[in-house]
């Protein structure tokens, strides 16, 4: 099984570190080497999400109501809807099959425009809300777990094929099924299951948790530098709920089945008697001198009929004791589910408690660790994008990775302390823009308005950050405020790869041609002779 880790997006592939130092407000590289990962077997595999500005911002709402209304469709009992172009859901119900489960299937289709684990999750919550009516904090819980789930059997065929029904493994190819770790290989190249327990709305028990939590998922989890507690806690949670809502439902089926065995033998001996008495009555009528033929021949159609109601309600009341023998059966399942989920939650609350004491263990042995300093590593040896990293100055040992995978690396300054670069692709919903990244937490926290050529570095000044833009197909230079706003562009379009230089009151660059072109600094005008 190949190691899987979550929340850490980082690049394993040839390592480069620019350790960037500051004396006197300047920036400069250092390059520092190190050895490349191992690979094979028990190689880290992360999700690679595209991580960096984009040209186009679609609010939280807005991507989780694509599962969302698909999600209301099936519970108004559609069997598939979205648009295999781009998302869609099978919700594949079918007869027993041993042990094997139900399933839905979410489809990403070739057009799709999710390109970050977090918003794919966040389709999944919508979904789960939508049909089967699980809460905000539920839904979501459960939509990181699918997501991991689905990464960690990518590939295993046989799994699937073991563990979910014929009709559902119908719908799958070994190719696509389960959910790769890289958002370019999702489009047109994934369904991924979502495992089915009771499937019904508003039960808590709608999705099978178990097998999200199977031992090689909890596997992969505790491989995080957190070891997944809080999801881990939240999901026992979950189970506890369910295992109280199974308890209870159980309880009012068993209630439910006492009422109508009670019924049931009521009825039954009412039958009894009246049959008891319709045969008392037919003797007397048979042995009766003082009736007519015709007047024995009424009463005994009488009778008849009586008896045939009799028949009837007899023949009613054991079908209604076969369905209570299914009743309970669905009693005892209910039960052993509830026993089961508890059993579960106490298992791995154990776990998570023994997790718990080896980090508190693991912290008191750190305490009084070095203080990191900024660096960036680059994605690989043919690539001009990395991502922002704190290491230890001493050792060169990462303590700290930015999400932010898309800086170009010969653009990373400093500004006080805030950290400035370029950064973005310009494929997709993805742009090139100018960001800012907290010097603590390491994530970018804003990004300029204007598209910025891939190509182009910054330069500053004071207070000023000049960069090349690009507009209707054109490069200019432009001046940008500390807070990453446009506060002047050239008129006359620049070189793709100029310089910028200041020297006195003026800005010296290049135009198109590669000639000098001299430049106001402050409203980037030309100055002219």
């Amino acid at each position: 099984m190949k190691q899987i880790r979550w929340h850490r997006f980082s690049f394993f592939l040839f390592l480069g570190i620019y350790i960037l130092n500051i004396p006197g407000g300047t920036v400069s590289a250092q390059q520092v080497d190190t050895e490349e990962l191992e690979k094979g077997l028990n190689e880290r595999i992360v999700f690679i999400n595209y991580e960096g500005p984009h040209s186009r911002i679609e609010t939280l709402d807005q991507i989780r109501g694509i599962g969302y209304s698909m999600g209301l469709a099936v519970k108004s009992g559609a069997i598939r809807n979205g648009s295999t172009g781009r998302y869609f859901i099978i919700h594949s119900v079918s007869a027993a099959e041993g042990d094997k489960l139900d399933a839905d299937i979410m489809g990403l289709g070739i057009d799709i425009g999710v390109d970050h684990i977090r918003n794919l999750r966040l389709i999944i919550q919508g979904y789960l809300e939508g049909a089967y009516d699980y809460s905000v904090r539920d839904a979501s819980l459960l939509a990181e777990y699918i997501t991991i789930y689905n990464a960690v059997f990518r590939g295993s065929w046989n799994y699937f094929t073991s563990r979910y029904k014929t009709p559902v493994i119908g719908y799958l190819t070994p190719e696509k099924a389960g959910l790769s770790t890289r958002f370019d290989e999702w489009p047109g190249q994934t369904l991924m299951l979502i495992p089915m327990e009771t499937g019904k709305p508003g039960s808590l028990s709608a999705v099978d948790t178990s097998s999200l939590t199977r031992p090689e998922i909890i596997e992969e989890m505790r491989k995080d530098d957190d070891r997944g507690i809080e999801q881990r806690k939240d999901m026992v949670d979950l189970k506890e709920r369910e295992a109280e809502e199974a308890e209870q439902s159980a309880a009012v089926q068993r209630e439910a089945i006492r009422e109508e065995e009670k019924k049931i033998q009521e009825e039954r001996a009412a039958a009894e008697q009246e049959q008891q008495r319709i045969t008392e009555e037919r003797q007397q009528v048979r042995e009766s001198q003082d009736t007519t033929p015709e007047e024995k021949a009424q009463q005994e159609q009488q009778l008849d009929q009586r008896e045939q109601a009799v028949e009837q309600k007899q023949e009613e009341l054991t079908q209604r004791e076969e369905a209570l023998d299914e009743q309970r059966k669905e009693a005892q399942e209910t039960q052993e589910r509830a026993d089961r989920k508890a059993e579960e939650a106490q298992q791995e609350r154990e776990e998570i408690a023994r997790d718990q004491q080896d980090i508190i263990v693991q912290q008191d042995a750190q305490t009084g660790a070095v203080t990191g300093v900024i660096g960036l590593r680059m994605a690989d040896g043919n690539s001009r994008l990395g991502r922002v990293v704190k290491v230890n100055p001493s050792s060169g040992e990462e303590l700290r990775t930015s999400a932010l995978n898309t800086v170009s690396a010969r653009t990373l300054s400093f500004s006080g302390t805030r950290i400035l670069a370029v950064a973005g692709e310009n494929r997709g919903s993805g742009a090139v823009r100018l960001v800012e990244i907290n010097p603590d937490t390491l994530e970018m926290v804003k990004q300029g308005d204007d598209d910025i050529h891939p190509e182009s570095l910054l330069w500053m000044n004071g207070n000023n950050i000049y960069a090349i833009t690009v507009s209707s197909g054109s490069n200019y230079l432009t001046r940008f405020s500390i807070d990453l706003v446009r506060q002047a562009r050239s008129a006359v379009p620049v070189h793709p790869y100029a310089s910028v230089l200041f020297q006195g009151n003026m800005l010296l660059t290049q135009r198109n041609d590669g000639s000098v072109l001299i430049l106001n600094p402050s409203d980037l005008t030309e100055r002219k002779q």
